[in-house]
């Protein structure tokens, strides 16, 4: 009884190649006998189109949640792109029919922001009545001859003080005489409030009545000192028609050089405590303007 056992290997067009160079065969002369049987090739268009077949997107096959046969990667983020704009563009196709949405989106934000405000206003006018946002303007119960006389002084104050309208002026000293101040009571404790409030150009001589830490200065450099620490690039006096202070700038500040007799506004100049007197410091945070500097028409 005889078996025959039958094997069939899959062999590579590269490996068939091998095994035919190796089982060449030869001539009686010794010679390698050379198939001259034509072998046929694609021609360049012919490659050319194959290319263009198996990569345009109307001919590729999705074999896959993952990749796209056929597809460069840069091909196919480009394909996934447009196919999530056009279901975006879908969507908001979709909610755009429901008339009125946005407005109605925007209006109730609108009323929400409006109620969390006038709540905040309630509570603060559990300290400061003035701000109760139920409460009517107070210049609204002041006598004919108190309303002229406020608006008179609200008119002189807003040319002092900038940043300030005649009407915020103005309804500051009628919380203040409603609260029972006298009149000039009323405009010298609004312009001194006013005056040092946060963004204002502060006087010198008014800032050891500020109660923050950095202030707005502008003063024309009295002198300026050699300093013995590294640390320190300038230290010098600044001063206006209110008074005058010890002002630092740091060397870590990076702060523009200045120099003596030159008139210098900074901002955010940090406030400090210098034997007993108030003294500011130019730090990172610091901002330094020079009006006169490049004047070049004086």
């Amino acid at each position: 009884m005889s078996s025959k056992n039958v094997t069939t290997d899959v062999v590579s067009v590269d490996e068939q190649a091998f095994e035919k160079h190796e089982d060449a065969r030869v001539d009686e002369d010794g010679f390698e006998v050379v198939d001259e049987t034509p072998a046929f090739q694609a021609t360049v268009q012919m490659e050319v189109q194959a290319k263009v077949d198996a990569n345009h997107p109307d001919g590729m096959v999705d074999t896959s949640d993952e990749r796209i046969y056929g597809a460069t990667l840069e091909q196919e983020e480009r394909i996934r792109a447009r196919e999530a704009e056009l279901e975006r563009i879908s969507a908001q196709a979709e909610l755009g029919t429901q008339d009125g949405r946005e407005k109605r989106t925007r209006d109730i934000a609108a009323k929400r922001s409006a109620e969390r405000r006038a709540e905040f206003q309630k509570r603060a006018a559990s300290v400061n009545p003035m701000a109760d946002p139920e409460r009517c303007d107070p210049r609204a119960e002041l006598t004919q001859e108190q309303l002229a006389a406020v608006n008179k002084q609200s008119m002189r104050l807003a040319e002092k003080l900038d940043g300030w309208s005649r009407a915020a002026i103005g309804r500051r000293l009628g919380e203040a005489v409603v609260g029972g101040k006298d009149l000039m009571s009323a405009v010298v404790g609004v312009f001194e409030e006013l005056q040092t409030a946060p963004g204002q150009v502060v006087p010198i001589g008014k800032l050891e009545d500020v109660n923050r830490k950095e202030v707005s200065i502008e003063g024309q450099i009295e002198v300026l000192w050699d300093s013995d620490s590294p640390v320190i690039a300038q230290v010098g006096l600044i001063a206006d028609d209110s008074g005058k202070t010890k002002v630092t700038i740091w060397e870590k500040s990076n702060a523009p050089w200045i120099e003596e007799g030159e008139q210098v506004r900074i901002h955010g100049a940090a406030r400090n405590w210098y034997e007993g007197r108030v003294s500011l410091a130019v730090t990172g945070w610091s901002t330094l303007h020079f009006p006169e500097r490049g004047r070049w028409w004086e």
